[in-house]
């Protein structure tokens, strides 16, 4: 078991609970991204016992940090959603020197490559223009709203995957984030379920054509990756705070970001 995937995990769950971060992202970041989409991908292959050592810790911290952090998560966006915001802002700007050096830009990017870059980043940075609503906390729970909620997982964890696309901002789009968040605070286990087999299911399903361009056009990927990473950079900005003082806490937390993106950096990417 690789036990280190705990602390991972906690990273990306916890950006998996703020719309607009993706926990794609965050793999990135730490440098796990590629065994990741190996990893789920065989899950669905004869060698699916050697691929648990990696997933279960991982799984581990991200439903820890799902369960334990989404009411801290919740009171930070909801009482300094700019500084939050600012603070993984310096994450995902902070993970790019890593990135370009992980694909070796300047000795694999040729035209097209700068090409899938600009259209990564543009189907990402559009996303900031898009209508989101919370939507009110669905009570009446029927058997069709349990279809819509495994459909709205299994949305949201196709793009939750892919760098640069959050799926909580997905949930947004669909208007059904509270009620997944209250669902998880208030330990809903029906709903839970629910979200959880389409979110399984979404993220082994992408997880098989991501690996296949991994495997077979690398560098493209990557060139599509980076668009989505820097794209991600819009969706995030929420802004500069008109008041002095939350300006410079967003300064701060900003910085706090890129210190931490540069340490995991130093740690993941190490030589």
């Amino acid at each position: 078991m690789e036990w280190k995937n705990i602390y991972r995990g906690l990273i990306m769950g916890a950006s998996d609970v703020i719309p607009g971060v993706s926990g794609g992202t965050i793999a990135v970041l730490l440098g796990i991204y590629d065994r990741l989409i190996a990893a789920i991908n065989g899950l669905v292959s004869k060698e699916w016992k050697k691929q648990l050592g990696f997933l279960i810790p991982l799984g581990i911290g991200i439903g820890s940090a799902v369960l334990l952090l989404s009411h801290l998560i919740e009171w930070l966006f909801e009482h300094y959603p700019g500084p939050t915001q600012f603070f993984f802002l310096g994450l995902i700007i902070g993970i790019l020197p890593y990135l370009f050096k992980e694909a070796d830009v300047k000795v694999n990017f040729k035209a097209h490559h700068y090409i899938l870059l600009i259209v990564g980043l543009v189907v990402v940075g559009s996303m900031m223009f898009l209508h989101t609503s919370e939507g009110v906390v669905i009570e009446d729970i029927t058997v069709s709203t349990y279809i819509l909620l495994f459909f709205c997982g299994f949305i949201a964890s196709a793009a939750m995957i892919l760098p640069g696309i959050s799926g909580s901002f997905i949930l947004l789009v669909i208007g059904v984030y509270s009620t997944v968040i209250s669902a998880i605070s208030n330990l809903q286990l029906d709903i839970i379920a629910v979200v959880g087999i389409g979110i399984l299911l979404g993220i082994i399903t992408m997880s098989k054509v991501i690996n296949f361009f991994l495997e077979n056009y690398r560098s493209a990927t990557f060139a599509l990756i980076i668009g989505l990473v820097i794209g991600s950079i819009f969706v995030v900005f929420p802004g500069w705070p008109e008041r002095t003082t939350l300006l410079l806490l967003s300064v701060a937390t900003f910085a706090v970001g890129l210190f931490v993106a540069y340490i995991l950096g130093k740690v993941e990417y190490k030589e």
